[in-house]
């Protein structure tokens, strides 16, 4: 029988999905994939009952339809400052799990090595090597999550074509500062590499801290490539959609690749969508609101347990340390809190490139009252904690 692909045995299936199907199975609370349990804007509802019943179900434009292009540019210009031309600078995807693929095919040629820092999204590797790149892993470093500039420099002295910047960051909740970024930018400019951002928690950033555009910078916009969705901002990860933004050039080359792996988003779904791309600035600030109250709830919660855990700059994911609770690995500790508390995390290293097995990512989209009931759950781990001690 006939073999197949080799590159597959280097990675397995997502840790982060096989926790949800764990968590299901014994009727847990899963505070383990990052979705919202509460409902999107309404103006999204309305427009999905009205694309329903209008002409958007066939195929729209391959990159994108007109108007949900038209719209996203309009928002990124008014969010960022940057003149984003819809039939120039877009190609609309299948969510940001396309758009990095997309990204990462266009900027890479096999053999090619990718910068990605450790802790990291899972996708961010296994997209690496799909394409036929080499990972390089350059690590972040706790409590803050900084990374050494020397370390990165060595990277890239590796040849790195490319560098993934997720920011604000999953898992950890990193927010890269401007400084950051522009030693970033200025490794890359040295080294004539892609830099490629994935920003789909642009607007969940806790003062106070700061979201920045790689984008922005000078001289950046024409190295980025912009990875971003509509899923955490509005609350809609089932619909799927996300986009590539970068120079024309670039995208003239994203769309062959997004073409050939999807043809195109739901036609549908991006009409329904143009309302919330339309909200004005009191609605991201209403999201901020919304999701540091969020942290400052769980937060409190998982202080009441005795664990320790680092504070999220962005995002709504917590990397809380489970060492007091004596399990020889994380994945053993995330599958006894998911059949024995009832509460589901993701083990922290499937996250980390390197050994940390004492780790496991929480996160906080849920409504006031699961994240009371996991409270009253979690709250078991205090006997086991102090025992520990």
């Amino acid at each position: 029988m006939p073999s197949t692909a080799s590159r597959l045995s280097i990675f397995t299936e997502s840790v982060i999905r096989g926790t949800t199907r764990l968590a299901n199975q014994y009727g847990a609370i899963n505070l383990s994939q990052g979705f919202p349990d509460f409902d999107p804007p309404e103006v999204l509802l309305e427009g999905l009952e009205r694309a329903t019943r209008g002409p958007f179900h066939q195929y729209a434009v391959t990159w994108g339809s007109p108007r949900f292009r038209q719209a996203l540019a309009a928002k990124i210009t008014r969010c960022s400052g940057l003149a984003v031309d819809p039939d120039q600078h877009l190609v609309v995807t299948c969510g940001s799990t396309e758009a990095m693929m997309v990204a990462m095919m266009t900027a890479c040629n096999p053999g090619d090595k990718v910068i990605v820092f450790s802790p990291y999204y899972e996708n961010y590797a296994a997209d690496a090597i799909l394409s036929g790149a080499e990972p390089i892993y350059v690590p972040l470093h706790p409590p803050d999550f900084g990374f050494d500039e020397d370390d990165l420099r060595r990277a890239f002295a590796q040849g790195a074509k490319a560098i993934v910047v997720c920011n604000p960051s999953n898992p950890c909740g990193k927010v890269f500062t401007p400084d950051e970024l522009r030693t970033i930018l200025r490794l890359a400019e040295e080294h004539d590499a892609w830099i490629i951002t994935d920003e789909p928690y642009e607007h969940i950033v806790y003062a106070p801290h700061v979201h920045t555009y790689m984008n922005t910078l000078p001289g950046a916009f024409e190295r980025t490539i912009t990875v971003n969705s509509l899923s955490k901002t509005y609350s809609i990860t089932g619909w799927r959609l996300g986009y590539v933004h970068a120079p024309a050039h670039v995208i003239a080359q994203a769309r062959k690749v997004h073409d050939f792996l999807t043809v195109g988003a739901a036609a549908p779904l991006m009409e329904a969508a143009v309302g919330a791309l339309e909200l004005p600035a009191s609605y991201y600030d209403g999201l901020t609101a919304l999701y540091t109250a969020k942290r400052t709830l769980f937060l409190d919660i998982l202080r009441t347990t005795g664990l320790s855990y680092t504070e999220p700059q962005g995002a709504y994911y917590v990397l809380v340390d489970i060492s007091p609770l004596g399990f020889a690995t994380d994945t053993e500790a995330s599958e006894w809190l998911i059949r024995e508390i009832g509460v589901a995390g993701v083990p922290g290293s499937s996250f980390f490139r390197e050994p940390v097995n004492n780790l496991i990512r929480f996160h906080f989209a849920k409504r006031e009252e699961t994240l009371q009931a996991a409270g009253e759950r979690l709250a078991q781990l205090t006997v086991r904690v102090n025992a520990g001690r």
